[in-house]
């Protein structure tokens, strides 16, 4: 198969969240990868930096369509609208196909501590993109970094949610769910905490 492919990165990255799966992180070597999806290393680099880019290499695109939603919302659109506009612009890259492959990737990066540290940064840089987003609306630099937190936290919650449910409703629904439940939250900080039979939200 030729190395031109259009599809050479979907191939790619199928192929390595189930070497990471089959025979974990660290064992799995890019030569595999490239070897199990019928292509070459020099395609697996023109399209991955390395192998954890494998599983974090969609975030940079996250984080556009993130800043592009902020950017496109009403003119007096709240951080909170503005978040939900984030939530519904990412929708075309949470597809139910990226959610099969979402459940891989917890899986993996729970397993590594190194891909772990990685999550991290890319947790950090979007972020970042959300909170310059919001900056350019106008908003103050500390509510612009609140905003870009709770909007984070409510993405992460949204993705488990999102995994676990049978329902095949679409991603910016969890999103808008789960930012709706952390705001209820965050006005019951100075109450009694809740009690709850198992963690979570």
């Amino acid at each position: 198969m030729s190395r031109w492919a259009p599809d050479a990165r979907e191939r790619l990255e199928t192929a390595a969240l189930d070497l990471f799966a089959q025979n974990g992180y660290e064992e799995t070597t890019v030569a595999q990868i490239a070897d199990r999806a019928g292509l070459n290393r020099a395609t697996f680099f023109r399209h991955f930096a390395d192998k954890r880019e494998v599983l974090f290499g969609g975030e940079d695109k996250l984080a556009g369509l993130f800043a592009d939603g902020i950017r496109t919302a009403a003119p007096d659109a709240t951080p909170t609208e503005c978040l939900r506009a984030a939530f519904a612009a990412a929708e075309v890259a949470m597809t139910s196909q990226q959610r099969t492959k979402a459940a891989k990737r917890v899986l993996v990066v729970a397993a590594n501590s190194e891909a772990q540290e990685r999550g991290l940064l890319k947790h950090a840089r979007i972020a970042g993109s959300i909170s310059a987003a919001l900056r350019e609306r106008g908003t103050d630099e500390l509510t612009a970094r609140l905003t870009a937190e709770v909007g984070m936290l409510a993405f992460s919650v949204a993705v488990e949610r999102w995994m676990r449910s049978d329902q095949d409703e679409p991603f910016p629904v969890h999103a808008a769910a789960a930012l709706s439940d952390l705001q209820a939250r965050t006005a019951e900080l100075d109450s009694p905490p809740r009690r709850s039979v198992r963690p979570g939200l």
